[in-house]
């Protein structure tokens, strides 16, 4: 049984001996490697592609990131290589595929590029850095690997199917139906759709779930029809003991367990996981019958909230209204857990990127809040805690913007469909 924490990885690593750290520079407050140690290198976070992630190190037996401070090109092709990969194509700052846990192994890492070893890069020294989680580094490779590198035979095989997951209805009048929002929970394995075991499973979970598939929140579902469906199937388990607290982006950050390959145990206390999400009113509306429960019992609510300049639904520069004019909320601390509360008050799931630097465009007028920090429980982004700032504090080129999930719909088969018909 292979046991997956805090967060999920793939466990894209390179071993490379490590004959002995040199000093690189005046005030290194670590030890060099102990003789015959080893270094591992891995891609971690979500959302991701795999050649690209948060980068990770494995050094004195214990996992750690670095810091984005000096980060550069050089830095990421090697780090890439180390990876397998052949070089890098981009890097990232601030945290951009999320926070990592425990130690920060590098800092103020500046590499020529003719480096073999990220090691021979000159840093403050191991485990010695003034740096957050806020500023782990991230790595975009090319996705050539090098000629004759071979991938460790780790999980990583199992990790990667967890990253699609579908609900599939079997409800005869919503098969046909967008989007779907209830249904069997489903995690694809190579090439086959499997379950994850009911057993322990919690509300929490199916809130991650709903936000992933793009639905701002779940709710409760007809368990005696799915008892009487399920106890005439034969489900094919895959995952079990899925633990969220409810705040993750992701159904990868949760701890949870695979089952063994043909176990002949799998779930025998229970049956597959079944979740219902609540459609938010931008999708619900496109659909007649919600059309009409909307106009009949939808009460209008002041409009607060809302989401600017972006190119489709979910995605916009976050502006705010207070003392009865709209701005902007400045960059400083934003993450995916104040973008999530965003996405989700807006009836859209949790939020795919916090993004900063006013990459939706420069909004107006004043900048309302700073360095928000929620926990992502928060039913309002003012309810979480904030600054009020003034334009001195923050300009408008640090506006933050958000990416939501949102629900498939369809629309690029109604794109090529009507393609086709020109």
């Amino acid at each position: 049984m292979v046991h997956l924490s805090a967060s999920l990885w793939w466990l894209c690593t390179l071993s490379t001996i490590a004959p002995g750290w040199t000093q690189q520079t005046p005030h290194p407050t670590s030890r060099s490697p102990p003789q015959n140690s080893f270094l591992k290198f891995r891609l971690a976070g979500y959302p991701r592609k795999h050649n690209e992630g948060r980068i990770e190190v494995f050094y004195n037996q214990e996992w750690g990131t670095i810091c984005d401070d000096d980060f550069t090109m050089e830095n990421a092709h090697i780090l890439c290589r180390h990876l397998g990969f052949t070089e890098a194509t981009g890097w990232t700052h601030s945290a951009k595929y999320g926070k990592g846990i425990g130690r920060i192994w590098l800092d103020n890492v500046i590499c020529t590029g003719s480096e073999k070893s990220i090691e021979e890069c000159k840093s403050r020294g191991w485990g010695n850095s003034d740096c957050t989680h806020e500023e782990d580094a991230g790595v975009v490779c090319k996705d050539e690997r090098i000629p004759g590198y071979v991938e460790p035979n780790t999980i990583e095989t199992e990790q990667r199917q967890l990253e699609e997951i579908r609900l599939r209805s079997v409800i005869a009048s919503a098969k046909n139906r967008l989007p779907i929002n209830e249904g069997i929970l489903e995690i694809k394995y190579r090439d086959t759709w499997e379950q994850v075991c009911d057993v322990g499973w919690t509300q929490k979970n199916s809130h991650v779930v709903c936000g992933m598939m793009g639905f701002p929140s779940d709710k409760k579902y007809n368990k005696n029809f799915y008892k009487l469906y399920l106890d005439k199937q034969k489900p094919s388990f895959r995952v079990h003991s899925v633990k969220c607290s409810g705040t993750e982006v992701h159904l990868s950050l949760c701890p949870f367990e695979f089952y063994k390959v043909n176990s002949s145990s799998s779930c025998s206390d229970g049956g597959p996981v079944v979740v219902s999400c609540v459609i938010g009113p931008v999708f619900a509306a496109q659909t007649a019958a919600q059309t009409a429960i909307k106009k009949k019992k939808v009460v209008q609510r002041e409009e607060i909230l809302r989401l600017k300049g972006g190119s489709r639904p979910g995605e916009g520069r976050v502006e705010v209204l207070k003392n009865g004019q709209w701005g902007t909320v400045c960059d400083d601390r934003w993450d995916l857990q104040a973008a999530s509360v965003v996405c989700r008050e807006l009836g859209f799931g949790s939020a795919k990127e916090a993004l900063t630097g006013a990459r939706m465009g420069q909004g107006m007028g004043p900048i309302h809040m700073n360095e928000v920090r929620c926990t992502g429980e928060e039913q309002s982004l003012f309810d979480c805690q904030y600054k009020n700032i003034t334009q001195e504090d923050c300009k408008h080129s640090e506006d933050a913007a958000v990416k939501c999930n949102i629900p498939y719909m369809g629309y690029d088969k109604t794109v090529s469909m009507e393609q086709s018909g020109e």
